[in-house]
């Protein structure tokens, strides 16, 4: 029972924190005022646009990013049986900033940026399987195509930012790969909305399965897994949200690595209590970030440099 309550108490822990983080700005907002806001009540309207359009997207998709992020990273340390093995690892976050690049080289829009990049992530991966089932689809083997893979991807990226504009293109590239959430608006919520609600649900679904493939192969197929299909499947949903979060908020360093381990250290491996944890303590960590990251100086620190701090 008090296991449960914490687990539920973590993953209710970005409510609090994203009520907090509608308060404060460079317009600083009452508690009285923001839940008027949020309820329909009597309030100034530029409080209650402040609140409802430019607050509560950010935060909402700063919840979803630490939370699809977190989720991945658990599900990627337990499934590779790796303790370092996080979504740059298995080019999702490489492929994701290459298409990112390419689309303020070619096409710089919001919606085309998201797109690209989530192409880009879903590009990298789809490489890294494709080449780990070529050679036999073993843990080791993925993970080593992953390097390669990121490391290529790279390398494709540092050329298209050789041969970007370094008055316009290359400092907007430079500023999405730090990271941030500053343009995002109602709409963007959509998508990722989408994404996470899938990635998330299929993995509590499945968390019996995510317990027996952090098994030797011989015994999670003993117990009646196919273990190869499963894991790409598995990888798979990883990178859906993984890709979703980095398409909106670009790189969002050490999220998807530290936090599984934190909420691994407070309820346990087992995946039924790990899923929530993960998803509360990454959710509340993003949320409360972006809000020192647009309130602490004038001018706003990009997200990926808070998260790699």
């Amino acid at each position: 029972m008090k296991r449960s309550a914490l687990v539920g108490g973590l993953l209710l822990l970005p409510l609090p924190v994203a009520f907090v983080a509608l308060m404060i700005g460079r317009y600083p907002i009452s508690p009285g005022e923001v839940f008027a806001a949020l309820t329909g009540g009597e309030v100034a309207k530029v409080v209650r646009g402040l609140v409802l359009r430019i607050r509560l997207p950010r935060i909402g998709a700063a919840a979803l990013v630490g939370a699809n992020l977190a989720v991945a990273g658990a599900v990627y340390q337990g499934v590779f049986r790796n303790p370092l093995v996080e979504g740059r690892l298995l080019g999702v976050s490489s492929g994701a900033a290459l298409g990112a690049a390419l689309a303020f080289l070619l096409l710089p829009q919001p919606a085309v940026v998201q797109a690209l990049a989530f192409a880009g992530g879903a590009m990298g991966v789809t490489l890294t399987s494709l080449l780990g089932w070529a050679f036999g689809g073993w843990v080791l083997v993925l993970v080593i195509a992953g390097v390669l893979v990121d490391s290529f991807l790279s390398a494709v990226l540092g050329l298209v930012k050789y041969t970007a504009d370094p008055l316009g293109t290359l400092p907007a590239i430079t500023y999405w790969l730090l990271g941030g959430l500053s343009g995002v608006r109602v709409p963007d919520l959509l998508p990722l909305g989408i994404a996470s609600a899938i990635g998330l649900s299929f993995f509590l679904l499945a968390r019996w399965r995510l317990n027996l493939l952090t098994l030797a192969d011989q015994e999670a197929e003993a117990l009646g897994v196919r273990v190869r299909p499963a894991r790409f499947v598995v990888v798979g949903m990883g990178t859906l949200l993984v890709a979703s979060a980095v398409s909106v908020s670009g790189i969002v360093s050490w999220v998807g690595l530290l936090v599984p381990h934190a909420a691994r250290a407070v309820v346990g491996p087992d995946y039924a209590r790990l899923l929530p944890a993960a998803a509360g303590m990454g959710a509340a960590l993003v949320v409360a970030l972006d809000t020192l990251a647009r309130t602490l100086l004038t001018a706003e620190i990009p997200l990926g440099v808070l998260t790699g701090l």
